[in-house]
């Protein structure tokens, strides 16, 4: 789904409340991201100036105030700045300590290949070089439009208006106004935290013909305190989320909320994280819990049933160790069996610096891909040995496939030139029924059998 159909950045304000909590401010941003294309996003930054933090000057006979947004996008592969603008942000300054009292509001987005960047994102007084605000942030560009089920970043707001006749408001999108709320602070002033996602690639290629979405919502405690869940339909293959939580009797604290989609039929689940912030001090806590909340709330794992977290493992153990496998084997309740998946792909992690788990990512995609290549009447394509060699070493060099030998059943030879200097595997369909056997492979640690031709001869 395209949030735009061609490339364009926008550039507005609105006036709304500001909130007590971030009152000091001059300057807060919020961003998320959602699916172009195949190789680049949509990356909206919200951004809000605290109006009464501003100095009025005169213009045109006017007293006004006036902010400059800066934006610098760097990729930290080559270290090219793709993005570096600024933006003055003026509005006439309010003679009321009410209208004073608000926020200035807008949003630009720029269309992003997919890759790995620094930003820095500042607000400054227009009149005062002294008064600013700047961040610094690592975004990932990731990968939405692809064969598999996925989520876009997850947008909050302060209010959504749906069927909006208004379509040249900035905040319009399918359909939709959605005001964003760069503060992400909710209670008191804003008891309701309304949110907008989108979802991709559903039309179904294998999997359940439907899905099932869970929407939660966390402490800091790592204590459930919302939850729902609805069956998604695949009929299109995108479609939005939006949605609404009321937050007024929720205590003062910092909340994650998740997004997961489920598909129970290929076990295959993604999520959408993002946090924010209640203040409602009249609101006593219940909870006094003191342990933090732990990662796995904020991961697929988290809304995982037994069954499915046992069906996710067995696709897990082509990289599990010995003493993994027995460890798994002995945890008796769902919590433990999701702690430790959550743990164990967090620990094959190869790359911190990224917000996404690239080798788990790239290890279900495979698991995928060898479902539909590689399965036959007996079994499922992961469980095959070709769908294991795929999984655990990727896509062939180079494939030799023999499927109509007057003197032989039918095999396959594969080749992986990157591996200990070049390395074959041999398949042979001995049953005839498309179920092909490792036969041999000269690879260190798998099944070597130099002799194998005996084993596929007809004569």
């Amino acid at each position: 789904m395209k949030i735009l159909s061609t490339f364009r950045v926008i550039l507005f304000f609105l006036l709304i409340s500001c909130y007590s909590i971030k009152a000091q401010n001059l300057f807060d941003f919020d961003y998320a991201q959602f699916g172009y294309d195949s190789v680049s996003n949509y990356i909206e930054f919200y951004y809000s100036f605290n109006q009464s933090m501003l100095n009025p000057f005169d213009s045109d006979s006017l007293k006004v105030v006036s902010g400059i947004l800066q934006i610098t996008i760097e990729d930290t592969s080559s270290g090219q700045k793709i993005i570096d603008k600024e933006w003055r942000v003026s509005h006439p300054a309010s003679k009321s300590v009410e209208e004073a009292s608000k926020y200035l509001i807008g949003v630009v987005g720029f269309l992003v290949p997919h890759g790995n960047y620094r930003c820095s994102i500042g607000g400054r007084d227009a009149t005062n070089e002294q008064s600013k605000k700047n961040y610094s942030e690592f975004i990932s560009s990731t990968h939405f439009i692809t064969s598999h089920i996925s989520i876009s970043d997850i947008q909050l707001a302060s209010r959504i208006v749906q069927d909006s006749p208004n379509k040249e408001s900035i905040f319009y999108k399918n359909s939709m106004e959605i005001y964003p709320i760069p503060t992400s602070v909710f209670g008191e002033n804003q008891p309701v935290v309304f949110y907008y996602s989108e979802l991709y690639n559903l039309l179904p290629s294998n999997g359940s013909s439907s899905l099932k979405i869970i929407s939660s919502v966390y402490n800091s405690r790592g204590k459930q305190v919302f939850s729902k869940s609805k069956p998604i339909s695949r009929v299109y293959d995108s479609r939005v989320e939006v949605g609404s939580i009321v937050v007024n009797k929720f205590p003062t604290d910092t909340y994650t909320f998740v997004i997961a989609l489920i598909d129970s039929g290929s076990n295959y689940g993604v999520s959408s994280t993002k946090k924010f912030y209640v203040f409602n001090p009249s609101v006593i806590a219940d909870d006094s819990a003191t342990s933090q909340v732990s990662g796995v709330f904020a991961s697929e794992f988290g809304v995982m049933t037994d069954e499915e977290l046992d069906e996710h493992f067995a696709k897990s153990k082509y990289v599990a160790t010995e003493e993994e496998l027995e460890k798994f084997e002995k945890i008796a309740s769902t919590e433990g069996k999701r702690e430790f998946l959550y743990n164990f792909w967090k620990d094959r992690d190869n790359d911190l610096s990224t917000t996404e788990n690239e080798f788990y990512k790239n290890y279900f995609k495979r698991v995928a891909l060898s479902n539909q290549r590689y399965g036959s009447i007996s079994r499922v394509g992961w469980k095959s040995d070709r769908g294991r060699v795929f999984i655990l070493y990727g896509e062939p060099s180079e494939i030799e496939r023999y499927p109509n030998q007057v003197d032989s059943k039918p095999y396959e030879i594969w080749y992986y030139n990157e591996l200990e200097g070049g390395v074959v595997f041999v398949f042979a369909d001995l049953t005839g029924f498309s179920d092909y056997t490792l036969l041999h492979s000269t690879l260190r640690g798998e099944l070597r059998d130099d002799n194998w031709s005996r084993r596929i001869s007809t004569f």
